[in-house]
């Protein structure tokens, strides 16, 4: 049987939260020296150091403006990539879910990591800039109750992860309401730390300024494929319009990982901040197969004992 190709998956808005890294940042010179490299460009770029906005409140605080979210979650993911692949974890592919497309796109080496940081702040400001408040929120429900008038006439359909777990974009008058129906009908769900309504039109002011913002950037062929789960394809070069479409249109994780499936087994690495992606992998992959799916870091403070046991198969015996 051919071997295991590996996935790098990139989560994004909604996976961060403070103190995140914070252990590997102060152990880890790999991670340590991406972020501060990173951090240099947010410095000059946001005028203030996202190292020091991520390290600056507890675990329990809402983390959701999105100047500082939107740079925070690239620059983890990213470190974190550095820290597999100068250790000889490399990938075969990159997924990215939403934000986390960005370092996708990165790492497979279709844009520079200084070109796509400059592009995560530039969208950030066009959303704190133009859109109006919102939120998303995830529910723990088969897909098909979107189609009830509670949810599909005050909110848009933002992400289908698996076959119980589908997320919902809504401005902030519509949230309230939307979350009494969901307690009343026993749904489980859970409000993402996002001040803005995602993968809906409640987000489309932004996109003007933030192709104007990014007319310059330069985006080529990559040494690898990118799985993109808004197309739920994989793909050798990216369109043009690719970093706005992957934030304005729903997320498909579940037909993403379906067709990647169909290919053979993967080894499905979680490099976003929470570990969610390969949660929903899990539950994504059949019966029977040889897939594996494993996170690199969650908010319950294992991220060295996660990292050790990714590199493990790549240590030399």
């Amino acid at each position: 049987m051919p071997p295991a190709s590996t996935v790098f998956m990139f989560s994004g808005q909604g996976s961060q939260y403070f103190q995140m890294g914070r252990r590997l940042y102060q152990d880890d010179d790999v991670f340590r020296r991406w972020m501060i490299h990173l951090d240099d460009f947010a410095r000059e770029w946001c005028g203030e150091s996202v190292i020091d906005v991520i390290h600056s409140r507890g675990k329990a605080d809402a983390f959701d403006r999105t100047a500082h979210s939107h740079p925070a979650i690239f620059m983890v993911e990213y470190a974190l990539a550095r820290c597999l692949i100068e250790r000889g974890v490399r990938p075969d592919l990159c997924l990215g879910a939403s934000l986390g497309s960005f370092a996708a796109a990165a790492v497979a080496g279709h844009v520079s990591v200084e070109d796509a940081m400059q592009a995560v702040v530039a969208q950030a400001e066009a959303f704190e800039g133009h859109c109006e408040r919102g939120a998303m929120i995830a529910i723990l429900a088969d897909p098909a109750l979107y189609a009830q008038p509670f949810l599909s006439e005050h909110s848009e359909l933002a992400a289908v992860n698996f076959a119980g777990h589908f997320a919902v974009a809504a401005p902030q008058a519509a949230l309230a309401p939307i979350e009494e129906e969901l307690r009343a009908r026993a749904i489980g769900f859970q409000r993402l730390a996002v001040s803005y309504a995602f993968h809906s039109r409640w987000i489309e002011p932004a996109q003007a300024p933030f192709a104007a913002a990014t007319a310059a950037l330069p985006l080529g062929r990559g040494a690898l494929p990118v799985v993109c789960c808004e197309q739920a394809a994989v793909l050798d070069e990216l369109p043009r319009d690719f970093f706005w479409r992957v934030v304005r249109r729903p997320i498909r994780f579940g037909e993403a990982i379906a067709r990647l499936e169909r290919g053979g087994p993967h080894r499905y690495l979680d490099l976003g901040p929470s570990g969610t992606l390969a949660t929903f992998a899990k539950y994504l992959l059949p019966e029977g197969s040889r897939s594996t799916a494993q996170a690199l870091m969650t908010p319950y403070g294992q991220d060295e004992r996660l990292m050790a046991a990714v590199l493990a198969p790549a240590q030399p015996a």
